[in-house]
């Protein structure tokens, strides 16, 4: 099986040692992703940015994701991301979990993984 791993060069990647996403077995896989802002729905979009970077570069987009995961540290700040998420997804809206749980930094209010069809 092939297998290709992307970076996108984030901070956490060479420190943690993983890749942004894996294409394998006709699947891409992104690692949770966070993103810069000042509020919850502002680092959404940045997550879902870089995700979407990822994607491409794997030859997939938001129309092929099948999974995703949201993670939040407080899952009140869920509902205001509602709208960036259903403009994102659009007429292809994955499966998907919202986790309540501790982040990595407490600056971040939201991280995202998904799966898709490479």
């Amino acid at each position: 099986m092939d297998i290709s791993r992307i970076s996108t060069g984030g901070p956490f990647e060479e420190r943690i040692g993983y890749s942004r996403a894996v294409v394998a077995g006709g699947f891409v896989f992104v690692a949770g992703t966070v993103g810069a802002g000042d509020d919850v729905v502002e680092q959404c979009r940045a997550a879902l940015a870089t995700i979407g970077k990822a994607l491409d570069e794997a030859g997939s987009g938001f129309d092929r994701v099948v999974r995703v995961t949201y993670y939040l540290p407080d899952s009140s700040e869920f509902e205001p991301c509602w709208p960036t998420l259903r403009e994102t997804f659009g007429a292809h809206p994955p499966a998907a979990t919202m986790v309540q749980c501790a982040l990595i930094d407490p600056k971040y209010r939201i991280e995202i993984e998904v799966t898709a069809l490479a």
